[in-house]
């Protein structure tokens, strides 16, 4: 019988699996203590992450933002490992379709150790012919107590023709935790659109207010206030070209 690597073996604890902590290229690693903001805007000059993994080691601050423009078709499939106490991951995202668009986004979160956070939130506008779908699961290990692990995804539908996939998932293992997960689909408020209105905003001027709030949350996680004030103008044209 052939003798496992370390990085071979898997220790089964009822239906968890200790999966090897992932090398390689394709790999984001964040040193212990070592506090980390990017932004990725996806187009088509480029359609996806220069990673698919991140581990995050002790002490580590992650927060990654990723939006996706109108025209552009992408895959992100993106795993993530808490390998260090007191590491702390912020994963948001936002999408805008309003065409044949074919958006998906894959996030497997692994708290491997106890005492870690993360917070995740994502949220996509759907219109025209466009498809759009979110597969969220945190897992949470027998030893990670004391862990935080937070998974939200919010969906519009712009269209009839337009639809949305979305699964939020939590495997806990562990009993000393705080985790919750929520998906919503739904339409832009007619009411807020006939209160603007009332007061003089055109309808598809209220819309996209509407719209904009709505990816508001997630840009908020651009820290540098002049790059969040120009992409939310960049968002709005993008929007009054999907209304």
């Amino acid at each position: 019988m052939k003798d496992l690597t370390n990085s071979e073996k898997k220790t089964d604890c009822g239906h968890y699996v200790d999966c090897a902590i992932p090398r390689g290229p394709q790999v984001l690693e964040v040193s212990a203590g070592e506090r980390l903001r990017r932004m990725f805007i996806l187009d088509s000059s480029c359609p996806g992450l220069p990673f698919s993994s991140i581990v995050a080691r002790e002490g580590a601050d992650v927060d990654i933002c990723i939006l996706v423009m109108p025209g552009t078709d992408v895959e992100v499939p993106l795993y993530v490992d808490l390998a260090g106490e007191g590491a702390k991951v912020s994963l948001s995202g936002a999408w805008l379709c309003g065409a044949r668009e074919k958006v998906s986004f894959t996030v497997v979160l692994r708290h491997r150790v106890g005492n870690c956070c993360s917070e995740q939130l994502f949220n996509g506008l759907a219109g025209g012919n466009s498809r759009t779908a979110f597969h969220g699961r945190i897992l949470v290990a027998p030893d990670a107590q004391q862990t935080k692990a937070f998974q939200t995804n919010h969906n519009i539908l712009l269209s009839d023709s337009a639809k949305v996939q979305t699964k939020p998932q939590l495997e806990i293992y562990a009993d000393d935790v705080q985790c919750s997960h929520g998906a919503t689909v739904g339409s832009l408020n007619p009411d807020e659109q006939f209160y603007m209105r009332s007061r003089g905003i055109p309808e598809a001027e209220a819309k996209i207010l509407q719209m904009v709030s709505f990816l508001a949350p997630v840009l908020a996680h651009v820290e540098d206030p002049l790059l969040r004030e120009e992409l939310l103008d960049r968002m709005q044209e993008n929007l009054r070209g999907i209304i």
